[in-house]
């Protein structure tokens, strides 16, 4: 099934390399361009995209001040911010305000794809620049005391395998490096993240710190 995006910018070119991009992927098509928050909602509301590759800087609605009526208007439309901005505050704002992925428009061309295949799965996604600068600042906001013994539920395998999920890895990486197949990789991340109930590799990152399985500087 062909994967339906909406794509929101306000300088054409733009939009137009991105178009370009995504229609060299196989099972995905722009269905709608906008160039500011207020048409990318009204143009959501209308197409119900699948995704919604929105600009975070825009004239008149910009793409933060969008996520919460996007949210409502179109509910079942992952969202994966675009921006230059690497700040982490930045980052944490767009995620807690409903945004499903943020994607840094200098990234490679590869990451797209990367960022597409996760919004598809229903997963988050971060660029890999700022990753590590976001779970040092999301760390720091979070109250002392919170850490929880989550880690006991997994084997050594899948503590092993979380470790490398937080570290970025891929999962074709992880099977490579263990020695593993890709679908034996696939299934421990699936058991991971239903045991302890986090749906996200950004979250899944995020516990591995908290619970001291990888340390800020791996």
């Amino acid at each position: 099934m062909t994967c339906r995006i909406l794509l929101a910018d306000d300088h054409a070119l733009i939009r137009a390399g991105i178009r370009a991009l995504i229609e060299d992927l196989n099972g995905y098509e722009v269905v709608g361009e906008a160039e500011d928050g207020s048409e990318a909602i009204d143009l959501a509301d209308a197409l119900q995209p699948d995704i919604v590759l929105l600009d975070i800087s825009m004239k008149r609605v910009g793409g933060i001040e969008a996520l919460h009526e996007l949210a409502s208007r179109s509910p079942s439309s992952k969202v994966l911010m675009l921006s230059m901005h690497t700040g982490p505050d930045m980052v944490l704002k767009a995620l807690q305000q409903g945004a499903h992925g943020y994607l840094l428009k200098d990234s490679a061309i590869i990451e797209l794809r990367l960022a597409l295949e996760a919004m598809r799965r229903g997963d988050r996604y971060l660029s890999s620049a700022i990753v590590q600068p976001v779970i040092e600042r999301a760390v720091q906001q979070t109250p002392a005391g919170t850490s929880s013994d989550a880690s006991q539920l997994l084997t050594a395998r899948q503590v092993e395998i979380l470790r490398l999920i937080a570290r970025g890895e891929s999962t074709r990486s992880i099977a490579s490096g263990l020695g593993l197949s890709v679908k034996t990789v696939e299934t421990h991340r699936a058991q991971i993240m239903h045991r302890l109930k986090i749906h996200d590799v950004a979250g899944l990152a995020l516990f591995a710190v908290r619970e001291g399985i990888i340390q800020l500087d791996d």
